[in-house]
């Protein structure tokens, strides 16, 4: 297979010009793990700690990092768990570690980090295009190709290139407003939906539940992308002069697109990157649905972290004091593209409208702290 000038200079920049073990730049900002106590952690013996047990129970029986298999065990043979015992056994088995980021210089020690919120949308679709529902949610398309770098490069273990082909040229694929030129698209098509903007959005949450004519409720999943950059539009309305930075949320954005129709286009357009889903089973329906870690969100008791500094899996208590203000035991479950580096998490609101109103305004600074096995060294 041929590889086209996009691809090659991708290669180069990632490994081309490494001929020595990387070390640590004194330029770069660092995370430690601060070891804590457990007065530390606001609102702990307040927390109802029983709410989350069964987040951890799932991720349990998912974990295989080195350590965690007692500290597992034991878990599983707790008996009639209250939110007091469930407090207990956390301060007899795992020990509080703050994330800390270190920027270079002089800069002050950062002691908390964004918290965001996302969640699972509720809309209404149709298995056909019928008037009133004109916006599709595709399947992959049979003509994107995703190569795996790591099988040509192994330093590049783990990424991924996405394409199609044009004669024996791996090229970028269809951005978000050629899309519908592409005709492998055609008959990809799960669900029509009323809204553009509501499609647009479940693409960005990864996840939805889509009620059908019928009443029948079906879930959709992520399945790939189009392997385009993601681009903010709230960013692209402020930079348009068209809302400020306070008011470029979701219900800022959905007002200014309902007041200029005529630009709904434009706007979505400006983020080129496209999500293409799969149907799953609607298992639990209280539960979210499956996250990274390849178990069902619990409303309220998961986030979305960078793995690089949150193992998937690991407890995390967080605290904020904003309006609403949150201090709770959380299991990071799940990551997001937007969700880099530490201390930075992302909320899972849960489903609906209430859970849509709750992560479409919320913006806070929190502290987060790794509740960490006992004895085991830190990340």
């Amino acid at each position: 297979m041929r590889w086209n000038c996009a691809a090659a200079l991708l290669l180069l920049l990632l490994v081309g010009c490494r001929t020595a073990p990387l070390r640590p730049s004194p330029s770069v900002a660092r995370v430690d793990y601060v070891a804590a106590g457990w007065g530390d952690l606001p609102g702990w013996n307040l927390d109802a700690t029983a709410q989350a047990w069964p987040a951890l129970l799932a991720s349990c029986r998912v974990q295989n990092r080195p350590g965690w298999t007692q500290v597992c065990a034991k878990a599983a043979q707790l008996q009639g768990t209250t939110d007091d015992s469930v407090r207990a056994f956390f301060m007899a088995n795992f020990q509080p570690l703050q994330l800390v980021r270190r920027a270079p210089g002089r800069a002050p020690a950062q002691t908390t980090g964004l918290l965001t919120g996302y969640f699972e949308p509720q809309l209404r679709g149709s298995r056909s295009h019928l008037p009133g529902f004109d916006t599709p949610l595709y399947s992959p398309p049979d003509d994107l190709l995703t190569v795996d770098l790591g099988g040509i490069v192994p330093e590049l273990k783990g990424r991924h290139l996405r394409g199609r082909l044009v004669g024996k040229t791996v090229v970028p694929y269809f951005p978000r407003a050629q899309l519908a030129t592409d005709p492998a698209l055609q008959g990809h098509e799960i669900v029509w939906l009323q809204d553009a903007l509501d499609g647009f959005l479940l693409e960005v949450q990864g996840s939805g539940r889509i009620q059908l004519e019928d009443g029948t409720v079906i879930r959709l999943g992520y399945a790939d992308q189009n392997g385009q950059p993601y681009r903010s539009i709230g960013r692209y309305l402020v930079d348009q002069g068209a809302l400020s930075v306070e008011q470029a949320g979701i219900p800022g954005i959905r007002a200014w697109l309902q007041a200029h129709p005529e630009r709904l286009r434009e706007v979505l357009d400006a983020n080129p990157s496209v999500v293409f889903f799969q149907e799953l089973p609607l298992d639990d329906p209280a539960l979210g649905p499956r996250g990274a870690q390849g178990i069902a969100l619990t409303p309220g008791r998961s986030i979305a972290v960078d793995p690089a500094y949150v193992p998937l899996g690991t407890p995390v208590y967080l605290a904020t004091s904003a309006d609403p203000m949150l201090q709770r035991l959380v299991l990071a479950q799940d990551t997001g593209g937007a969700i880099s580096g530490a201390p930075r998490a992302d909320y899972f609101c849960g489903t609906g409208d209430a859970a849509a109103t709750l992560a479409g305004t919320l913006r806070a600074q929190a502290s987060l702290w790794l509740l960490w096995p006992l004895g085991l060294s830190p990340p």
